[in-house]
């Protein structure tokens, strides 16, 4: 039983993690399977955050040495769409990086960071505690 449930939490660490790029995943599902089939809900509470942050990491870094590039040739995104998305990042300044768990814009929110070198260490706290709440009010619901 517990060489599934190591299996268990790595799937969640792989969805999380996967949830947080580019990719159009969700990580709630896997969440709420395990916290249904008896996990531990701290264990799964750390891992979701630490792989949806790790993932969020992942788009700060491309932001940050790949940015334009990346977003041009693989993304197909056009510089006035980015010019835009920086504009609204400046706008509503790093505290927007709360929201970095929100479906559709969270992404590329880590990305716009990443490419306009928020600090580092702010970036973390920020989406960090803003994935942490996230998945919080995820299991309390569950």
């Amino acid at each position: 039983m517990e060489f599934l449930a190591e299996y268990s939490y790595l799937g969640l660490f792989l969805s999380s993690f996967l949830a947080a790029t580019l990719l159009p995943l969700s990580s709630e599902l896997v969440l709420g399977i395990l916290l249904k089939q008896g996990a531990n809900p701290h264990l799964t509470l750390l891992v979701a955050t630490f792989g949806n942050v790790l993932g969020s990491v992942v788009n700060y870094g491309l932001g940050a040495f790949g940015g334009r590039m990346i977003l041009h040739r693989f993304w197909r995104i056009k510089e006035p769409e980015i010019h835009r998305a920086e504009k609204r990042f400046r706008k509503f300044g790093v505290f927007s990086l709360l929201f970095a768990w929100v479906p559709v814009i969270g992404d590329p929110l880590t990305v716009a960071a990443g490419a306009l070198h928020v600090n580092f260490t702010v970036f973390l706290l920020l989406v960090s505690l803003g994935k942490f709440l996230r998945y919080l009010v995820i299991l309390l619901a569950i």
